[in-house]
Order: structure tokens, then sequence, then C-alpha cells
């Protein structure tokens, strides 16, 4: 019998590359416009300006919201899978479900650490934003082998703290440039994706 599970998958992917690939060449280089090609008059270069500027302006609220929803995810994972089980005393050794949780510790650690990833590179976006993520980037950075320490049981309570700090940290960073952040739990499928 054929699953159909990895022909869904599949073709998700070739969905999603056409897709990418449709919007990526839709987005040529900005200086060979048509008005430059066709011989257009300068008026249209004028116009070509102003819609530069709003352009820019959809680019930083677009910044914005990306910065949240990485960095909400991120918090989220956070929270649910390190945090919560952590404090309930489900990584000690003998107690209930703690292989499992563990192993989803790890996953949320790797995932939080990539979408606080995102949202740093998101944050350069939109000036005020960009100045109040920079200085987190080291604290950011120091996450990156927190995945393994979760997933192997070696994590104690400052590493499940420096956690907590980064994430507090991005979400007064975003609050403090406009960009409130609320925490937003992914589901499994998106740890593992």
């Amino acid at each position: 019998m054929i699953r159909s599970v990895p022909l869904r998958r599949s073709l998700v992917a070739l969905l999603l590359s056409c897709s990418v690939l449709v919007s990526a060449t839709g987005c040529g280089d900005k200086g060979s416009g048509a008005a430059t090609r066709t011989g257009a008059s300068p008026s249209s270069s004028v116009s070509a300006a102003s819609v530069s500027a709003s352009a820019t302006a959809e680019r930083q609220r677009l910044a914005k919201t990306r910065f949240v929803a990485n960095a909400g995810l991120a918090a989220g994972a956070t929270y649910q899978w390190i945090v919560k089980p952590y404090r309930a005393g489900t990584f000690k050794k003998g107690a209930e479900g703690r292989t499992f949780a563990l192993v989803k510790a790890g996953l949320a650690g790797g995932f939080a650490y990539n979408r606080l990833k995102a949202a740093a590179e998101n944050a350069k976006g939109d000036p005020l934003l960009s100045k109040a993520v920079a200085p987190l980037t080291a604290g950011i950075e120091s996450l990156k082998g927190m995945a393994a320490k979760l997933r192997n049981g070696e994590a104690g309570e400052g590493d499940i703290g420096a956690f907590e700090s980064v994430i507090d940290s991005i979400k007064n960073a975003g609050k403090s440039a406009g960009a409130e952040v609320t925490d937003k739990v992914p589901s499994t499928s998106q740890l593992t994706g």
C-alpha cells in the first residue's frame, strides 16, 4: 500500500518551490525598470520615487510584523516546552514522561534559537527596532548550543534562566520600538519542520 503522506509533502514542496520561483522572478532589479527600458518620460521617474518611499514604509511595517511573528513563536516554544516542564520537574531523573519532554525541549530550543535569529534579522528592516534589538544579538548567540543540552538532560536552572532572559529582552526591545510581542505556541509539526 502506498502512503499518501510523502506524496502530499512532495506536492506541497513543489507548490512552495513554484511560488518562490514566481515571486522571485517578479522581483527584478529596480534599476532596470520599465521606465529605463522603454524610454519613458522623466515624470514617470518622479512617480517611481514616490512609490519607492511608500515601498520603504511598507518594508519597515513588514519588518515589524515578521519580527513580532518570529519572536512570538520563539517565546511560545520556550515557555510551553522548556520553562513549564522544567518548573514542573519533568526534566528530573525518574520523572514520568522525562524522555519525551527532553526531546521536545531540545526541538523547542533549536526552534526558538532559529526564530530569534530570524527576528533579529527582521529587525534590521526597521531603524527603531534595529537599534533596540542590536544589543541582544550576543544573548541570542549564547543560546546556540542550548538545544543539545536540553535534549541530553544537561540543562540547569541557569540555562533555563538564560532562555527566559533573552526572550524577555526581545519582548521588551520590541515593545520599546512599537512592536509588541505576544507568545504564540508553535505546533509540534512546526518544531520538527
